[in-house]
C-alpha cells in the first residue's frame, strides 16, 4: 500500500479544511462574536498543524494510487474532517452559556458532513458563526470534498478515479469528459450555480440573507440543518415551493445536467431512472394528498405540504414543513419507504439509490425469468446498456450488507437506547441516519429533540452510521480492516 500517498492526500484534504474554516471564522468576526471566533481560530491551527504533519510525513511519496488507497484515503479524509470539524462546537458552546460536549458536537458534524441534518443541538441557542459552519458543512459533504480538491488542484495521479469513485454515490461512477479534474470542475460549477441560483429566489421571496445561504446549502447537499427548530414551516408558501423544487433538482443525476448543457437534452430526458424519479414523487404526494386532505385548510395546502415532505423524505434532506409523525399512518408509511429508496446516482442525495432499486428488481426478474425457461439468455439493463456481471454481484453484495448493516445497528440501539425508546423509534433513527436522512418517527414528544436524548454509546454509533452511509459502506469498512493494512499485502 502507498501509505505515504494516502498521507498527502489526507494533509491536503485536512489542509483545505483549514481554509473553509476561514469561512466561518468571518461570520463570527462579522458579527462581532468574539468568543466564537476564537474557537475557529483554534479550530483552524489544529487543521494546519495536522494537514502539516501528514504533509512532512509524506515526503518523496511515489504519486500512483490504486482502489484500495482511494477506499482508504476517503475513509480516513472523513474521519479526520469530522473530529476537527467538531471543534468549534466543543469550545464555543451555546449563546446561553451551556457547553456543547465534544461526543455532541462530533455527532452535529458528522451530521452535517454526511449530509444526514440529525441533530442534537437547538439551533435557536448556536451564534451566527455555528449557525454558518453547520450548514456549511452539508454544502461541503453533499459534492465531496475530495472531488473538490480534485477540481482545484492539479490531479496526483491519473489514476484519481479511485479517489472519486470512493466517495461519489451510486453503483457506477465515471468521467464526463477524458480528465478526471476537469470532471470534477463540471460538477463543482453545476453545484456553485445552483446554489446560487436558490439563494436569489430564497432572497427574492423575502427570506433574510442569511437564512437564505443556509437554506440554500442545506438543499445542495441534500442535508436539512436550519436557523430553526421548526425548519421550514416558519416561512412563506413560495420559499417551501422553491426549496421543494431545489431539493428535487439536487436528488438528480448531475450528469444528466451536462448533457444539458451539451445540448445533449433530448438524451438527457430518456434516462429510466429520472423518469422513475419522478414518477415515485407524483405517485406519493398523490397518495399523501388524498390521506391527508381531511386533516388541512384546503386543497393547496395539502398539495404543498405532501410535495414538500415527498421531495424532503426521497432526496433525504429532511427540511420539514409539517409534523410527518402526525399525520395517518398511511402517508407515515410511505414517508418511511421514501427514507430507503434515496435520489438518483451521481446526486447529492443518500439512501440506496434508485439506480440500485431498478437493477436489483430487473436482476429479480432475470432470476424467474431463467427458473421458468433455464436455457433462455436474459441481460439486465440500466439507462439502455447491458450491465456485466460485476456491476450486478456488485450492486447485489452491496444491498446485503447494507439490509445487514441496520440490523445490527437497530439491535445495537435496542440494548443501549434509554427506557420509552420502542423497536420503531430505533430502527427508524438507525434509517435515518444510515440512509443520511435526518428526521426519525417518535411518538414521544419533538421528533426534532430525538437524538439528544441518546446517551453516548449511542450518540457515537449513529455518528458512525452517518459516516458509513455517507460514504456507501465499503470505504470505512476497508480503512479499518486490519488485511488492508497487512505489509504483506504491500
Amino acid at each position: 500500500m502507498n501509505r505515504k500517498m494516502i498521507c498527502r492526500t489526507t494533509g491536503n484534504i485536512v489542509l483545505l479544511e483549514a481554509a473553509l474554516l476561514a469561512l466561518p471564522l468571518a461570520v463570527a468576526l462579522a458579527a462581532r462574536e468574539w468568543s466564537v471566533a476564537i474557537a475557529f481560530a483554534i479550530s483552524i491551527g489544529i487543521a494546519l498543524l495536522v494537514g502539516l504533519v501528514l504533509s512532512l510525513m509524506a515526503r518523496g511519496a511515489d504519486k500512483l494510487i490504486f482502489a484500495r488507497e482511494g477506499f482508504v484515503t476517503v475513509a480516513l479524509s472523513w474521519v479526520l474532517l469530522s473530529l476537527i470539524g467538531a471543534v468549534p462546537f466543543a469550545v464555543a458552546g451555546c449563546t446561553d452559556g451551556t457547553p456543547i460536549s465534544y461526543v455532541d458536537a462530533l455527532f452535529e458534524t458528522a451530521s452535517g458532513l454526511s449530509t444526514t441534518g440529525a441533530s442534537v443541538l437547538v439551533p435557536e441557542l448556536l451564534s451566527k458563526g455555528l449557525l454558518f459552519w453547520r450548514s456549511f458543512t452539508h454544502w461541503i459533504g453533499g459534492m465531496g470534498v475530495l472531488v473538490l480538491i480534485m477540481a482545484i488542484f492539479p490531479a496526483d495521479s491519473g489514476r484519481s478515479i479511485h479517489v472519486m469513485r470512493a466517495e461519489m454515490p451510486g453503483p457506477v461512477v465515471g468521467k464526463l469528459v477524458p480528465r478526471i479534474r476537469d470532471t470534477a470542475k463540471i460538477l463543482y460549477l453545476i453545484y456553485i450555480a445552483m446554489t446560487a441560483l436558490e439563494i436569489v429566489l430564497l432572497a427574492a421571496g423575502g427570506m433574510p440573507l442569511f437564512d437564505s445561504v443556509l437554506h440554500s446549502f442545506g438543499t445542495a447537499g441534500t442535508g436539512g440543518f436550519g436557523v430553526y427548530s421548526s425548519s421550514i414551516a416558519n416561512y412563506s408558501p413560495y420559499i417551501q415551493w422553491v426549496i421543494a423544487v431545489f431539493m428535487l433538482l439536487f436528488g438528480v443525476n448531475f450528469n444528466l445536467y451536462y448533457m444539458i448543457l451539451i445540448r445533449r437534452a433530448r438524451e438527457a430526458f430518456r434516462s429510466t431512472e429520472l423518469w422513475f424519479y419522478l414518477a415515485i414523487v407524483l405517485i406519493a404526494s398523490g397518495i399523501i394528498v388524498w390521506n391527508i386532505l381531511p386533516t388541512v385548510t384546503s386543497f393547496g395546502e395539502a398539495v404543498r405540504l405532501s410535495v414538500f415532505q415527498v421531495s424532503s423524505y426521497l432526496t433525504t434532506t429532511g427540511y420539514a414543513t409539517a409534523n410527518a409523525n402526525a399525520w395517518p399512518e398511511l402517508s407515515r408509511g410511505i414517508l418511511f419507504l421514501l427514507m430507503f429508496l434515496g435520489g438518483c446516482a451521481g446526486s447529492t442525495a443518500g439512501g440506496l439509490k434508485l439506480s440500485r432499486v431498478m437493477i436489483l428488481w430487473q436482476s429479480v426478474r432475470r432470476s424467474i425469468r431463467q427458473m421458468l425457461h433455464p436455457r433462455s439468455v436474459c441481460a439486465v439493463h440500466h439507462e439502455g446498456k447491458p450491465l456485466d456481471d460485476k456491476t450486478l454481484s456488485g450492486v447485489s453484495a452491496y444491498f446485503a450488507l447494507y439490509c445487514l448493516i441496520l440490523i445490527i445497528l437497530t439491535i445495537a440501539l435496542m440494548g443501549l437506547a434509554p427506557a420509552g425508546f420502542d423497536f420503531e423509534m430505533n430502527f427508524s433513527a438507525a434509517v435515518s441516519c444510515f440512509n443520511n436522512i435526518g428526521p426519525a418517527f417518535t411518538h414521544a414528544g419533538d421528533p426534532g429533540a430525538m437524538f439528544a436524548q441518546y446517551g453516548i454509546p449511542e450518540k457515537l454509533l449513529l455518528t458512525a452510521a452517518m459516516l458509513l452511509g455517507r460514504l456507501e459502506i465499503y470505504p470505512l469498512l476497508i480503512a479499518f480492516s486490519p488485511s488492508t493494512w497487512s505489509r504483506k499485502k504491500s
